[in-house]
């Protein structure tokens, strides 16, 4: 059966969005430019892209509601139902995985009680695991809307998410300081952060990352970063792994009890 028309929002809301929407569309020279930073906006509103969501965003840049559909279902950082207030993202690709990132996320479906994709009772948080975050240095890698949480262990990880849960302080290992899911999504729209400090708040890449980079330059070559397999340096007793988790852990399938895909329209 076709749906009916997606609801609109109350008017106040629209009004509010509108104005908002003016500003972003403001900042191209073809408006269906802004779509992308539109559905952030309409995001940063419910916590998720709804339909009425792509509805404003379709009537705003006068173009189907289909155009509109296409974007949102093609992006994952776009949401397609509720989710929590913190995006709990576990690396699960190649490096991140073999350094302890397969048994951080089976850790945390065990201890939240959520699969890939799900949401805890409490609405906190929503667990998933996703491709390469570009920190390979650091592994594994755990993002929390998007922030980073280096060389993280099934342990850390554990408390990281019951401190999320019981409303405790988390600070990010670099960039800027955690926000909620609604407030990183405005952000992503394009307005200005005004949380102190959070601007100034910057990260940089690990010394594997810049040995590149600083041969470019011509500077001399720093000492090796990882060690050889086959010895131990003679000069430095054999310890602590250098992603502080102790032992690398064969890859696995991503989650096949709970496989990430389509997500129903709201309202089927």
């Amino acid at each position: 059966m076709p749906q009916l028309p997606a609801p609109d929002y109350p008017a106040e809301v629209r009004t509010r969005l509108e104005a908002d929407a003016r500003q972003i569309i403001g900042r191209y020279p073809d408006s269906r430019s802004a779509l992308l930073p539109l559905l952030h906006l309409v995001q940063s509103e419910e916590g998720h892209v709804t339909r009425t969501g792509m509805r404003f965003c379709a009537e705003v840049l006068e173009l189907t509601t289909a155009e509109v559909t296409a974007v949102a279902t093609f992006y994952s950082m776009y949401r397609r139902k509720p989710s929590g207030d913190y995006q709990v993202g576990v690396c699960t690709n190649t490096l991140c995985a073999v350094m302890g990132g397969d048994a951080i996320f089976d850790g945390l479906k065990e201890h939240l009680g959520v699969g890939n994709g799900e949401t805890t009772e409490d609405g906190k948080i929503t667990l998933e695991h996703i491709e390469c975050n570009a920190a390979c240095d650091f592994a594994p890698v755990v993002m929390v809307n998007w922030e980073f949480f280096d060389n993280q262990t099934p342990e850390s990880a554990r408390r990281l998410v019951d401190d999320l849960r019981a409303g405790r302080s988390v600070e990010p290992t670099r960039g800027a300081p955690l926000c909620t899911f609604k407030e990183t999504a405005r952000i992503l729209a394009g307005f200005p952060d005004e949380r102190p400090g959070a601007v100034e708040a910057t990260g940089g890449a690990g010394p594997a990352s810049l040995v590149g980079l600083r041969l470019a330059k011509g500077e001399a070559p720093q000492p090796r970063v990882v060690h050889p397999r086959v010895a131990a340096p003679q000069d430095e007793p054999p310890g602590e792994h250098l992603s502080s988790h102790d032992a690398p852990q064969d890859t696995s399938a991503s989650d096949p009890a709970h496989p990430a895909g389509p997500v129903s329209e709201e309202g089927e």
